[in-house]
């Protein structure tokens, strides 16, 4: 007979697998995996590219159109140089609290989706629950956009999506996309005291992290605006900056990373191309009257779509109808719901724990919340099997 755990008992155990971006899933995985398979339930499970990773995909009730989906990441942000009081992937319970990497963001919620399939098996379904497990979610969302694909294609398609990033149990109807470029800039070395023969690309690097800043004013102005976010237009910051060999030397290379925050899913398209055509059009070609083979070159390390507020969104009136919620909020930060909604599965954001702890030392999510979100999924379950 399936032994019937807890939330608390399956988050304690979530924890315990390190799966930081950098490391693999499969333990985790393979732990979910038995889990379900002792309910009777098989899941469809994908490796990534090189095998070290992979996502999870698993029905509970019919295998018909009008589904819900329940989706989590398992993957979590690095505990190097943070300053934990325990041991970051051994769970700490104290003042009805639960600390762990991971405990809100997002292990929580799956934790409770994995102890609430006993009730939903339990129950009539009448159209499916569909737990789907990502990885690469924190280095941008890098494992959804396959996982997606393969579940469009390989059950029928769900009403709505219901991803449980940390929200304190509120509706979210809208986070901001990000877009994460690389731009490289190739000069020609020479000595530092003969300027004029060479093409200094820490020099050019400046001009183009210039023009960036003028691009984000433009933003400010004539970008998508959305009063809700905090700021209420896209964004642009230069991230990390390398370049140059010595003192002495003129820098022949330079490299820097920077992202877009975008309300639209244009807007980071749309600053790109701005910054490939005047560098184009303004620098490339007063760094090749010296040096031919200098260049300005960027590459999309990361895309992910916002989620945009809808109308006629069918996850926010279910959530709403569930939770009696009449208003609905927005996160700055990215997640993967825009990438569903890209897919054509309407989706929302609502979880458990907030995102004032995510990527902190001695990260928690309080029990009270734990049972929040139990009590959502048990209305859900109502609601699926009428």
């Amino acid at each position: 007979m399936a032994k019937h755990l807890t939330s608390e008992e399956l988050l304690r155990s979530l924890i315990s697998f390190a799966t930081v971006s950098a490391y693999s899933n499969k333990e985790l995985i393979a732990f979910v995996q038995d889990y379900l398979a002792e309910f009777g339930i098989i899941c469809n499970i994908a490796p990534n590219e090189d095998g070290t990773k992979a996502d999870l995909i698993a029905t509970i009730g019919p295998m018909a159109p009008g589904g819900i989906v329940l989706s989590g990441h398992t993957d979590v942000v690095p505990v190097e140089g943070q300053d934990w009081h325990s041991d970051p992937f051994e769970m700490i319970e104290k003042d009805g609290k639960l600390y762990g990497r991971g405990a809100c963001d997002m292990k929580g919620f799956i934790a409770v989706a994995l102890a609430l399939v006993p009730e939903f098996l339990a129950r009539d379904l009448k159209v499916p629950l569909h737990l789907v497990f990502s990885y690469d979610e924190e280095v941008g969302c890098l494992g959804a956009p396959g996982l997606i694909a393969r579940m469009c294609k390989d059950i029928p398609m769900p009403k709505a999506a219901i991803i449980g990033e940390p929200t304190s149990m509120k509706l979210v109807n809208a986070h901001k996309g990000v877009a994460l470029f690389e731009t490289t800039v190739t000069g020609r070395p020479g000595h530092s005291s003969q300027t004029h023969m060479g093409v200094n690309a820490i020099s050019y690097a400046a001009a183009c992290i210039h023009h960036i800043g003028e691009i984000a004013e433009e933003l400010k102005v004539s970008g998508a605006i959305d009063a809700r976010f905090e700021p209420p237009h896209s964004t642009i910051s230069p991230g990390t900056i390398e370049g140059g060999t010595a003192l002495n030397i003129i820098a022949e290379e330079c490299k820097f990373v920077w992202d877009c925050r975008s309300i639209s899913g244009e807007d980071g398209l749309t600053a790109l191309s701005k910054f490939e055509a005047y560098c184009a059009e303004n620098l490339i070609p007063k760094m090749r009257e010296i040096a031919p083979e200098a260049n300005i070159q960027t590459i999309t390390q990361v895309s992910t779509p916002p989620l945009v507020a809808a109308d006629d969104n069918p996850a926010e009136a279910l959530v709403r109808q569930l939770t009696g919620q009449n208003q609905a909020g927005v996160v700055a930060f990215a997640a993967e719901a825009g990438l569903f909604q890209e897919a054509g599965v309407p989706s929302v954001i609502c979880g458990p724990g907030s995102i004032d702890q995510a990527h902190r030392p001695d990260e928690y999510v309080e029990i009270s919340q734990l049972k929040e979100c139990e009590d959502f999924l048990r209305k859900l379950a109502n609601w699926a099997a009428e």
